[in-house]
């Protein structure tokens, strides 16, 4: 159920992970007029990814048991294994879609918002936060873990917020805008994420006893992270690597610097930032 139902300003949040044995359909997001299977609920907005006929995502609704006309968009912005993030912003006239950060459609409305009360999400998808946001209150529903082949998964989602906003934000000094991620035990801390906006970069690093290594700091696809704009961010953990995901995008992997990962126990996170939730 979605609380209070639709409503213009309401930003429909899902994040989850593509499994890599999907074949054809992938998966579907429905917004309902319910919850009946049978006969089924309306649907307004049916958002329905396909790797078959050369990649595209369809978009239709629901009506009195019949399918409406497709809209479909040639352009697949989801991949088999990897992880993504879909926002639906409900306006008053129209659905407007983004994936991974990125506008990618917009579907005008065919039943009015005030009977849609349901969201369904279901196929070859691996589900692990749906989030109903608006600018006063945000609900946050914890799915199941992603499932990965590699050893862990640790899923963080943050949402940036500016200590000052407005037009007091343009006087502050750049180095205000900061927070960082840690994995650590103890004193030490196997990894270290610093995203750093004045200088358009996030900073890699290791803290063992109690001294700093080499930082890594190159971003093949630019900073993706913007002052005031929620984001998420994906940590995955394998035999010889972490790998960076933010908003369903690979941004870089980083080298392990220490010889047992078992080791690592406590996540640490701090600065300019509101967290939303962390799943592992």
């Amino acid at each position: 159920p979605i609380p209070g139902g639709l409503r213009d300003g309401l930003m429909v949040v899902i994040c989850g992970t593509v499994l890599p044995t999907c074949d054809r359909c992938v998966f579907k997001i429905d917004l309902q007029c319910g919850s009946c299977p049978s006969p089924h609920a309306d649907i307004a907005l049916h958002f329905n990814p396909r790797f078959e006929e050369g990649g595209c995502v369809v978009c239709n609704t629901f009506e009195r048991q019949n399918w409406g006309r497709e809209e479909r968009k040639y352009e697949m912005p989801f991949f088999k294994g990897h992880p993504f993030e879909i926002r639906v912003l409900v306006k008053c006239d129209s659905f407007q879609v983004a994936v991974n950060g990125n506008p990618f459609v917009e579907y005008k409305h065919r039943i009015p918002l005030s009977k849609v009360n349901h969201l369904s999400v279901s196929g070859d998808v691996d589900v692990a936060i749906i989030s109903f946001q608006t600018t006063a209150v945000s609900l946050i529903i914890l799915c199941s873990p992603v499932k990965t082949v590699v050893n862990i998964c640790l899923f963080v989602c943050l949402f940036v917020c500016l200590k000052l906003g407005g037009s007091h934000a343009r006087d502050l000094s750049p180095v205000w805008f900061r927070f960082h991620v840690n994995l650590k035990w103890g004193d030490h801390i196997a990894l270290h994420l610093n995203p750093r906006f004045s200088e358009k970069t996030i900073v890699r690093n290791s803290q063992l006893h109690q001294s700093w290594g080499p930082e890594e700091r190159g971003l093949p696809s630019g900073m993706p992270l913007h002052r005031g704009q929620s984001f998420t961010i994906w940590i995955l953990c394998d035999a010889h690597c972490f790998k960076v995901a933010v908003n369903g995008q690979h941004q870089f992997e980083y080298n392990h610097r220490v010889p047992n990962l078992q080791q690592i126990d406590r996540l640490e996170i701090g600065g300019d930032v509101t967290l939303i939730c962390v799943q592992v």
